[in-house]
């Protein structure tokens, strides 16, 4: 039999190699900006046009590369971070496989300026798709600059699959927060298309957090502070009253390292728990500086999942630590059941002068004297308006006569009438009751209608918030005192995204700054106190599902508002309520499933129940 197995190409190998580290243009930017970091760097430039697509350049002030090591930089596994296994764990780098540079280079069009201090002129490569196309003698500054143009030219098939430009900024603007949180000391500034995003001169690692996520973050923070044997734990985490549905601001670094770990996050809300409501979710910035040695990082190319060697020990030093500091800074509730409570100095009385309490009487009070009524209180009652019942005189008090409508539905289980609006079953028996406020059970005539509430009232929201916005002829309610929202620079670019769609639905805005959202008028459905909540969750379902043209980021907006505002499993219902819900259910388009395709109603017919009595 002849040899079958043979050693693939270079530049194969290479495409297979970027399948796993360039995922799409953030991935790049992660590659880049660590690279910089690793060389030592205080000042780097991010630089982006079209969502990463056209270009992306990273420009550093670190210690740049000889001319025999920018050339080698580019072979697999060429690295000047390890040199040995063991060298695996004790890692004080952000890359050390080796890959990255081969794996970019194979898939785009590469562009590297670099020279060190010690050299007087630096080298400028140009690279295609694995194929060095030159390599000069150029005059550059210190540092390195890298430039990727026209990403994945030579894979038709993944830049097809890429987002939208602003989905995929929207993805580097998350690794660009990640690395810079993490790195506080080193200046960052961010271009797109041109324009200016953001500046983050160096700093500490509170007002870092502040300069991405806005001024009112600084409010929000509980600091961490825990040394042990095992782990050195710091950060911060937010006050419970500022939890939100969504995992916005969730970041957890180990040694310096973006990391995902749900199993520490479990122990953040496990710190949390009996301080928040179920479901939500409290934002964190928490770093973890454990020994090189008893972590792994090469489980994953993105190197975003890592194995710590006792992670039980240090899920109790978390726990421990986040419940620490809310007690401490009085955010946490304290018993103490020694104290007595009749003691406590009342807060509006705690700052006054003690005085001696003054008496006064009045000299003329006589009571014998008497006031002319026979009320033994004092009090003169006021004389009740005769004539009033002359104003309702021939008015009958009649039961409003309710009307449900004939509903004919041609889908399956239901046939011509739905209801029966006779007149003996409408004496007899009640329309509609709730059962475990969660289902609405009416009578058709073939038997029972059981209707799921929260799903038929997504369906009616869903069809008429899809039409409103089509049509363009939402009403609108005017608030009385405009609402002055607080977001993060990403989630105001969200915001600005759907901005027309959410217009076409009834909110009215006012004027959007980098961190606030005035909000001068909502839909007729939403009340005031409803507004923070659907934004939150239009924001959290448009940054997990990105929306990629204009009628699907129409449909997810209709989806998000009914999902938020419909009736919940819970909530009673009376009767005209029921009744209104069943026949609006069954005047939309497609009845029989809520918008994410889940049952809405069900018929139980006689035959069904004459079974049971079998």
């Amino acid at each position: 039999m002849a040899d079958i197995i043979r050693l693939l190409p270079d530049h194969v190998a290479n495409q297979i190699a970027a399948g796993e580290v360039v995922q799409r243009p953030a991935s790049v930017v992660k590659e880049l900006l660590e690279n910089a970091i690793d060389a030592q760097s205080t000042d780097i430039k991010l630089i982006v046009k079209d969502g990463g697509k056209t270009l992306i350049q990273v420009v550093d002030n670190g210690i740049g590369m000889s001319d025999t090591d920018a050339r080698l930089s580019f072979e697999r596994h060429a690295t000047s971070k390890i040199q040995k296994a063991e060298d695996l764990f004790n890692l004080h780098t952000k890359g050390f496989r080796g890959e990255a540079l081969a794996s970019i280079a194979a898939i785009a069009h590469v562009e590297m300026m670099t020279r060190t201090a010690e050299d007087e002129v630096g080298t400028h490569i140009k690279i295609e798709g694995s194929k060095v196309i030159s390599q000069e003698v150029a005059v550059v500054p210190k540092g390195t600059s890298m430039m990727v143009k026209n990403l994945f030219f030579n894979i038709p098939a993944r830049r097809n699959f890429l987002k939208s430009d602003q989905v995929e900024f929207r993805h580097i603007t998350d690794e660009f927060h990640r690395v810079a949180l993490a790195h506080p000391q080193v200046s960052f500034s961010f271009y797109n298309n041109g324009s200016e995003v953001i500046n983050l001169p160096a700093n500490d690692f509170r007002k870092r957090i502040v300069q991405i996520f806005g001024r009112k973050t600084n409010e929000k923070l509980v600091p961490l502070n825990e040394e042990t044997q095992v782990v050195k734990i710091t950060g911060y985490v937010q006050k419970p009253e500022f939890a939100k549905k969504s995992r916005g601001e969730q970041f957890f670094f180990a040694n310096d390292r973006f990391i995902k770990s749900p199993y520490l996050h479990h122990a953040v809300l496990g710190a949390f728990e009996g301080l928040i409501k179920p479901g939500m979710h409290p934002g964190y910035f928490i770093c973890l500086e454990v020994d090189p040695a008893t972590i792994d990082i090469n489980i994953h190319p993105t190197k975003t999942e890592v194995k710590f060697d006792d992670e039980h020990t240090l899920y109790a030093y978390l726990k421990s630590t986040i419940k620490h500091s809310l007690g401490q800074f009085n955010v946490a509730p304290s018993l103490d059941f020694e104290k007595d409570q009749n003691l406590e100095t009342p807060y509006d009385f705690r700052d006054k002068a003690v005085s001696l309490p003054s008496i006064t009487v009045d000299s003329s009070f006589n009571p014998f004297e008497k006031s002319g009524t026979n009320n033994a209180s004092g009090y003169s009652r006021q004389p009740s308006a005769k004539g009033w019942e002359s104003m309702y005189h021939g008015l009958e008090r009649k039961l409003p006569q309710r009307d449900i409508g004939i509903l004919e539905m041609e889908s399956e289980g239901i046939n011509n009438t739905i209801f029966d609006t006779s007149v003996e079953t409408q004496e007899s028996v009640t329309t509609t009751f709730q059962l475990r406020k969660k289902y609405i059970v009416s009578t058709i005539k073939s038997g029972m209608l059981i209707i799921n509430q929260s799903r038929a009232h997504q369906r009616v929201l869903y069809e008429r918030f899809l039409k409103n916005i089509t049509i363009k002829e939402a009403v609108s309610q005017q608030l009385l005192f405009p609402l002055n929202l607080n977001f993060t620079r990403g989630e105001i670019s969200i915001l600005k995204e759907i901005k027309e769609s959410l217009c076409a639905v009834g909110f009215v805005f006012g004027d959007i700054t980098p961190e606030t959202v005035e909000v001068k008028g909502v839909p007729v459905v939403v009340t005031e106190s409803e507004v923070q909540m659907v934004m939150e969750q239009l924001i959290s379902d448009f940054q997990m599902e990105v929306a990629e043209d204009s009628f699907s980021q129409v449909d997810m907006l209709a989806k998000t508002l009914a999902k938020t505002l419909s009736v919940k499993t819970g909530e009673v219902l009376d009767e005209r309520s029921q009744v209104g819900l069943v026949n609006d259910l069954f005047a939309c388009k497609e009845s029989a499933l809520s918008p994410f395709n889940k049952r809405t109603y069900t018929t139980i017919t006689e035959t069904d129940i004459d079974r049971k009595f079998i």
